[in-house]
């Protein structure tokens, strides 16, 4: 990965910060996420879910009575960007058999939105029926196709753009902090971007250094922002967005949980 960023700042120069994060987390060959699993005790850090699955079950209950609030629709998809192992859909959707008296006349599905091939095995064996055999399709939108233990539909995707549209329950739980940031000084002359480079006194090595002038990505920084440091995420901007007409259009609610602090800290 080194070698590859090296290769990629010694031909166009240093790179974002957003950039640098992008090709670590999610290259296709040796990104991070990609090929590994990094949660629970044996990795390399632990979501609530994975400690217990009252956390799963009350969003279970939440989004049944979310449903029922909004009119009881004939039909709804629950939709999770970045599932991880799938034990937090698992727990909603035992919930889900649980009250299956409630839901009796819905027309359920899930839709996972996954990039990493190695966590998406992990979903499938958690969540669907050993005998039913998954469908695969590496080049289409729907990656991967079955069915959950208890009888629902289930399909995974890369992108949320390729989920169909319709009355759905979004979930992001631990997503957003992990898109790739842009990050920023405050100098003299204003806004500087931080970009990294390879470090001249150390070959094998990068260093963060200040863009020499104003980059696009400063549109993102709040007028009223009083910090010297600051990180901005315009892609948790263009997904919020996308949720949000997608809600306005077709119906339905988005839950996102994130774990941060009070916006005193700088990154």
């Amino acid at each position: 990965m080194l070698r590859h960023l090296m290769y990629k700042i010694k031909s166009t120069g240093p790179i974002t910060v957003a950039e640098y994060m992008k090709e670590v987390l999610t290259n296709p060959a040796k990104g991070y996420y990609v090929y590994r699993d990094m949660l629970g005790e044996k990795g390399d850090f632990i979501t609530s879910p994975e400690i217990s699955q009252i956390f799963g079950e009350l969003l279970g209950i939440w989004f049944i009575s979310e449903w029922m609030a909004t009119g009881k629709s004939t039909a709804f998809q629950l939709v999770e960007l970045g599932p991880g192992r799938g034990t937090l859909v698992g727990d909603i959707l035992r919930v889900f058999t649980q009250l299956g008296s409630v839901l009796k006349n819905c027309d359920i599905s899930v839709h996972l939105v996954e990039v990493s091939q190695k966590l998406s095995e992990i979903q499938a064996l958690t969540l669907t029926k050993e005998k039913v055999p998954l469908e695969r399709n590496a080049g289409s939108p729907v990656y991967m196709k079955g069915v959950t233990k208890s009888g629902i539909p289930i399909s995974w995707y890369r992108d949320l753009h390729d989920v169909p549209k319709g009355y759905s329950f979004y979930l992001a739980h631990e997503f957003f902090d992990v898109l790739p940031v842009h990050k920023f000084q405050k100098t003299p002359q204003g806004w500087r971007e931080v970009f990294v480079d390879i470090d001249p006194q150390v070959s094998d090595k990068l260093r963060f250094v200040l863009a020499p002038s104003a980059t696009p990505a400063e549109a993102f920084i709040q007028h009223d922002e009083t910090r010297d440091h600051v990180e901005v995420c315009p892609d948790a901007g263009v997904i919020i967005e996308e949720l949000s007409q997608r809600i306005a259009l077709t119906g339905g609610a988005a839950l996102v949980a994130d774990y941060g602090h009070d916006g005193t800290k700088t990154d």
